[in-house]
């Protein structure tokens, strides 16, 4: 194997953490902030890109962590390795409530495609790239624009996303159309296209937007109940307003109470 050959385990429910296991100078990569504990035999350094060492010089190494922005992310991720002896563990957490996703890429004819923010850590020796959508309506209408991430290599690499995971098998030929928001990965060989939703009704009053993602295999789905944006928005909508009461409070008629108190 290229990558490190690594051992984990997922702690927790819908607050998960992955705890990584780490023999003598194995190395784990992920993203900064990402962390939430470690043995006191690892070490922690600051890289540009992934660490992969797929390019070689500074502006190699520049390029391939500024293509990171393009993505979302910093130029910087951050390495840990064990140094001592004996097995240590490191371990990082979700940013928000949901799953941590395994995916060992060895299995996964070494690709997988996510979306831009979904990954985590992995094994050095992963790449963590680009992937650029070819069709110019999954780029405008798909949700994560032309860019997603793109994890290749021969390891472990763990991604995370919000609310329940449903992973479907789609035989050669096989679609399925799902809410763009809600794609979390797949790999290589899956078909990722946009289509039109249709009907006037269905468009202005259908509330899921104008365009599904169709989805064909043959090749591995990971969708998730809970987008980040969905969960953001409900948020920022039961967010205190200018007056200090929060949408509906103070009334069980809610809105209707509060225009009969006098507070809209």
């Amino acid at each position: 194997m290229n990558a490190h050959e690594i051992d984990y385990r997922i702690i927790g429910d819908d607050m998960q953490c992955v705890e990584i296991e780490l023999d003598p100078q194995e190395c784990v990569i992920a993203e900064a902030g990402s962390l939430m504990m470690m043995d006191n035999d690892i070490q922690m350094q600051t890289i540009f890109g992934d660490g992969s060492g797929q390019e070689s010089g500074f502006v190699g190494k520049l390029f391939s962590a500024g293509k990171r922005v393009l993505t979302g992310e910093s130029l910087f991720m951050t390495a840990y390795t064990h140094e001592g002896g004996g097995k240590k563990h490191v371990t990082f957490a979700a940013p928000y409530p949901g799953k941590i996703i395994p995916l060992d890429l060895s299995q996964l004819e070494g690709k997988a495609v996510c979306q831009k923010d979904a990954f985590l850590c992995a094994a050095q020796g992963v790449t963590v790239g680009i992937e650029f959508q070819k069709r110019l309506g999954a780029g405008f209408f798909g949700g994560e624009g032309f860019i997603m991430q793109k994890l290749e290599g021969d390891g472990m690499a763990f991604v995370h996303a919000g609310g329940t995971i449903v992973e479907k098998e789609l035989q050669a030929g096989e679609s399925i159309k799902v809410d763009t928001g809600c794609i979390v990965a797949f790999t290589r060989n899956v078909d990722y296209d946009i289509q039109f939703v249709g009907g006037i009704k269905n468009t202005f009053f259908g509330g899921e937007g104008l365009f599904f993602a169709k989805l064909t295999g043959p090749g591995k789905v990971w969708i998730q109940s809970l987008p980040f944006s969905r969960l953001a928005d409900k948020i920022i909508a039961s967010a205190p307003k200018m007056g200090g009461k929060r949408k509906g409070e103070g009334s069980i008629l809610g809105g209707i109470g509060g225009l009969l108190d006098g507070d809209n």
